[in-house]
């Protein structure tokens, strides 16, 4: 690593820390403003892989997913990544999230990547009711919760990297909407280097997301129209709606590597999360995953917060545990092309959990 990009990555380091020691001291984890933040569909994991995982995995998540929790994460892909993922999110609900993803290499020394990801709720038809007509009968709508994320991340040595992502968020109901911009960053850190990445064995990873401006709906759904009694005109009057903050949130997390003989066709991954919440309970998160080959993954995952394993002080949809596996089948004449598949389950108190599967190609 040059002088220049030692001086960029103290910089940007030091960026990167102050901005979370400064959010950990406002934004600690708080259950008394549970329900108050708005823009919750960013706390959604709209990914196959890393909910497999229930998030344990930010030290070494790669690809498109390191997107939604640490931006650094898309330099952990050689070449390009595509991803389409479709969740069944609460099922019952009728509530689909549809989800697509590229990731590619950028720069002359491939040290940098640049990623685009657009996740889009579907909530289907629903009745439009009214004080008059509350069995509805009068037609349908369909809210439309749309985000979309850009990212750029950074390799300064083998064992440093750095992202960050801009995100447009939009949500829209009928003759209402809302939109902001909210901001990511994160860094990973592997050690124990040989030479060869597959035999990194231990990772760091801290990021720091959903930081941006308060966010209020504005539009003719918010006005009302009325006369003074004994007068002709008719008056509209704009009712302005309350701004409500994005959902910060602190992730630092740690993986450890075990290869269970020297052929390492056996691998086991072991991974730990803690994830500090502006609008809830902090939360600290288990995770473990077998590897085949890198052909067959088995992975799992355990949440732990305040009262989650009680139901009456739960205040979760999750339960805690997740499960999930991946296939990657290799192809091209030199077997450097894969495709894959991925599902994960989330289980729930309410409903029958969150399905979620996944395509990808890394190409």
């Amino acid at each position: 690593m040059n002088f220049k990009s030692t001086l960029v990555m103290k910089y940007l380091s030091l960026v990167i820390i102050s901005l979370l020691i400064s959010t950990s001291m406002t934004f600690a984890g708080n259950p008394d403003r549970v329900g108050q933040a708005g823009a919750t569909e960013l706390l959604i994991n709209p990914w196959a892989r890393s909910s497999g995982w229930n998030g344990a995995n930010t030290s070494f998540i790669s690809g498109v997913e390191a997107m939604r929790f640490n931006p650094a994460g898309i330099m952990n892909v050689p070449t390009s990544e595509f991803i389409f993922s479709r969740a069944i999110w609460l099922s019952g609900t009728d509530i689909f999230i549809n989800s697509f993803g590229f990731v590619t290499s950028v720069g002359a020394a491939e040290t940098g990547s640049l990623g685009i990801s657009i996740m889009s709720f579907d909530f289907g038809d629903i009745d439009i009711t009214t004080v008059n007509q509350p069995e509805g009968g009068i037609g349908t709508y369909s809210p439309s919760f749309t985000n979309i994320g850009v990212t750029y991340a950074h390799k300064f040595s083998d064992r440093i990297r750095a992202g960050a992502t801009i995100r447009v968020i939009s949500e829209t109901i009928p003759d209402a909407k809302a939109m902001g911009v909210a901001f990511d960053a994160g860094l990973q850190y592997v050690t124990d280097l040989s030479g060869d990445e597959d035999k990194q064995r231990t990772k760091f990873g801290i990021s720091l997301r959903n930081v941006g401006t308060p966010m209020r709906f504005n539009g003719d759904g918010l006005a009302r129209r009325g006369s003074f009694e004994g007068e002709d005109p008719t008056l509209t009057v704009s009712t302005p709606s309350a701004a409500f903050e994005l959902p910060t949130m602190i992730n630092i997390g740690v993986s450890q590597d075990f290869y269970l003989e020297a052929t390492e066709k056996h691998k086991i991954t072991a991974a730990a999360t803690f994830t500090s919440n502006s609008f809830s309970n902090d939360q600290y998160v288990l995770g473990l995953q077998y590897s085949w080959r890198n052909i067959l993954m088995l992975r799992g995952g355990m949440i732990f917060e305040d009262g989650i394993l009680n139901a009456e002080s739960r205040v979760n949809v999750y339960t805690g545990p997740s499960t999930g596996f991946s296939v990657n089948l290799p192809f091209g004449t030199e077997k450097d092309k894969t495709f894959a598949v991925d599902y994960s389950y989330r289980f729930t108190e309410y409903f029958a959990g969150t399905h979620t599967f996944g395509a990808r190609l890394v190409f």
